[in-house]
This record gives structure tokens, C-alpha cells and sequence, in this order.
């Protein structure tokens, strides 16, 4: 069975106030109607618009109907328009509701496997009056009583039937089937499936829009390097005089290694043996922050900050807090990153183990990515 989607965006929104209507409305620097469409992504869509926006509306890259002088009548032309398409079932939704979650969507389709319609709703939960002149003129009984979302989802063929009988003037497109005859399931709506009706709602849209996009990755990583002959260590980007030195194919910077697995394993690329080989000669003594900088850059081009990063040396010697800041200042400096993002601090391991027995130096690091 093929599913087609008519989003309805022919109305001017005068309630929202405005230059523009108010699906062209910027929402998250997009207008609401592309936020829209986005949210059928892969999904075969139509949108019915008023000719004065077809200039706008181009800009969508999906099929245009123009729509008429009523919600029905915008409809019936989004329905028309797809006669002879082979499409079997039609979602009718309203542009100016841009937060649709796919899993409302598979409700609603599966709800047609047995049902002529289905519709989401959600049931009135708030005491409802009535009003006379700012006062309280009564009550009313809210059981059995719902609040009606889009889309609304329909075989074709008899909702088609249902708007070219209908006399025009309706609700909405459950109406347009009740009165046909049609039975409309009622599934589960959505709370943050709102409609923008007024200049408030795009405040509560676009908090919605910052906890959807929310995406926030952590990553580990951890290293050892043994010590040999020197005079030097390299850590975190340092040089602090030693009696020893540490045994890498690199500069064998423990604590920017972890550093740099750390971001490698939040975005799950693996470690720096993936981007880095060692068999390849032409990292041997490579300066680490080579390492870390490309990691970084990564994270960037995939769309995330750094949110904060913590990396702890363990080692018996040398000491590492007369040169922790530097060290701090030197990582945020090669990622970019303000200092306070990021802690360089140290342990020991009481004498136990390899690095107790000052055969080596470890490191262990965490880094938290954030979707910019």
C-alpha cells in the first residue's frame, strides 16, 4: 500500500500577527513550513499553498498544489491532485504544525489497516468552562472529550469520495468522514505536536526543537607507555624534564593519546591506530597534538563540541601538579576550547603495579561531546 501526505499551508494565520503567514515564519532560523515537510522525510508529499506564496514555496523541493479559498476546499485540491497516482492511503496535516513525530505517523498508518480513518487526539485532562463577558457562566463535562491533532489519516479512495459529496464548511477532515459514514479511529496525539496559532507558540516550538536536536556523546579512552632512556616526558602537549624518557612510535604522549581515543570513541571511529596506523612510517615521533587536532576537527565536521573534557596521569613520578595548568591550557589550545573545559589532574597508584614500580606512565580520559 502507498502512503501520500497532503501538508495544508494555503491559510494567512491572522491570529499570529506578522509580516508574513505564519508557516513562513522563521522557527530555528528555518520557516515553520520546512520543518514541516522535514518531519515526512522519505515519505511522498504534497503541499497545497496559496498562489501568493509560490515564490516561497519553491524553495521546499517537493510537489505544489494551489489551494482554494477554504481548509475543505485546500484539501479536495491536495486530494484531486492525486488521483491516478496509485496511492492508497492519504495523511492530511496542517503546515502550521511543524513537531510531528514519525511515531505518531506509524500510529496513525497502522491504525488504517482497520479503520476507514484514524486521527490523534488527546484527551481533555483541564476543567472546561463556559464564559460570558470575563466571567465563569458555567461548566461543561470534559469526559469523553478530546483535543484534535493532525495529520489525519484516511484510505484515499474514501476520503476522496467523502470531500467531493461534502457541502463544504467543515472542522476539519474527521468531520468531512463522519459525515460520510466513515468510521475514525482515535490513536494516542502528542503533546509537543502543537499548532502555531499564537506569537507564544513559537517559544514553546523552538524549546521542543532544542531538546529534539539534544545529542550528546561521551567517549573514554586510556593508554599506557612504558619508560627507556631520556631526559624528557611529553605530556599533554608539555615537555617536563625527566630522568626517563617514555618508549611510543609517536612522541608517546600518554595523556593526549587517551585524550584523542577518548574523542575517536565518542564518535565511534575507533581509536588512533584507525586514523594513524603505526606500520606507516610517516608517524614515527610524530607530535601528538597531530592526533588530537584531527580528532577534533572531526568532531566539528560531524557537528559537535567539545562539552568538556577530563583526563587524569597516573604515575608515581614525575610530579605532575607544578604543571597541570600548563598542560590544561596547552590541550585547550589545540582543540580550540576554552580552558575551563578542560581538567588535567593526576594520581599515583600507591606503589602497586607497573606504574607504582615506575616501570611506565597511564593515563585515563573522558570526553563529552555536545551537538553544536
Amino acid at each position: 500500500m502507498s502512503t501520500a501526505v497532503i501538508i495544508v499551508a494555503a491559510g494567512r494565520g491572522s491570529r499570529m500577527g506578522g509580516e508574513l503567514p505564519k508557516q513562513w515564519q522563521l522557527l530555528a532560523d528555518k520557516p515553520v513550513l520546512a520543518h514541516t515537510v522535514a518531519a515526512f522525510a522519505g515519505m511522498q508529499v504534497l503541499v497545497v499553498i496559496h498562489p501568493d506564496d509560490r515564490a516561497l514555496a519553491e524553495a521546499l523541493g517537493v510537489p505544489l498544489v494551489m489551494g482554494g479559498a477554504t481548509r475543505d476546499a485546500s484539501v479536495l485540491a491536495g486530494l484531486r491532485a492525486l488521483e491516478g497516482s496509485g496511492v492508497t492511503r492519504v495523511l492530511i496535516h496542517d503546515g502550521a504544525r511543524p513537531l510531528v513525530s514519525r511515531a505518531l505517523v506509524d500510529r496513525l498508518v497502522a491504525a488504517l489497516e482497520v479503520h476507514d480513518g484514524a486521527a490523534p487526539a488527546l484527551a481533555v485532562t483541564d476543567a472546561l468552562w463556559r464564559g460570558a463577558d470575563g466571567l465563569v457562566a458555567g461548566t461543561v463535562d470534559r469526559a469523553g472529550l478530546y483535543r484534535a491533532q493532525t495529520p489525519q489519516a484516511f484510505r484515499f479512495q474514501p476520503i476522496l469520495a467523502a470531500h467531493l459529496a461534502h457541502p463544504g464548511g467543515s472542522l476539519d477532515d474527521v468531520q468531512v468522514a463522519r459525515d460520510a459514514g466513515l468510521d475514525v479511529a482515535i490513536v494516542e496525539g502528542d503533546d509537543s505536536n502543537l499548532k502555531l496559532t499564537f506569537p507564544g507558540d513559537f517559544a514553546r516550538a523552538e524549546a521542543i526543537l532544542r531538546g529534539r536536536d539534544m545529542d550528546v556523546r561521551l567517549g573514554n579512552g586510556y593508554d599506557v607507555h612504558a619508560f627507556c632512556d631520556g631526559d624528557h616526558v611529553w605530556l599533554c602537549g608539555v615537555r617536563v624534564p625527566h630522568s626517563r624518557g617514555l618508549l611510543g612510535h609517536s612522541d608517546a604522549d600518554v595523556g593526549m593519546h587517551a585524550l584523542t581515543d577518548a574523542i575517536y570513541g565518542a564518535l565511534a571511529e575507533g581509536d588512533i591506530g584507525r586514523h594513524f596506523p603505526p606500520s606507516d612510517p610517516q608517524w614515527k615521533g610524530a607530535a601528538s597534538h597531530i592526533f588530537l587536532a584531527h580528532a577534533i576537527a572531526l568532531a566539528r565536521s560531524r557537528g559537535y563540541a567539545l562539552g568538556n573534557c577530563d583526563v587524569t596521569l597516573v604515575c608515581e613520578r614525575p610530579k605532575i601538579g607544578p604543571h597541570a595548568i600548563e598542560m590544561q591550557s596547552e590541550l585547550a589550545r589545540i582543540m580550540a576550547v576554552d580552558v575551563g573545559r578542560v581538567s588535567v589532574k593526576a594520581t599515583t597508584s600507591e606503589r602497586l603495579g607497573f606504574t607504582g614500580r615506575e616501570e611506565g606512565i597511564a593515563a585515563i580520559a573522558t570526553a563529552t561531546l555536545v551537538r553544536a
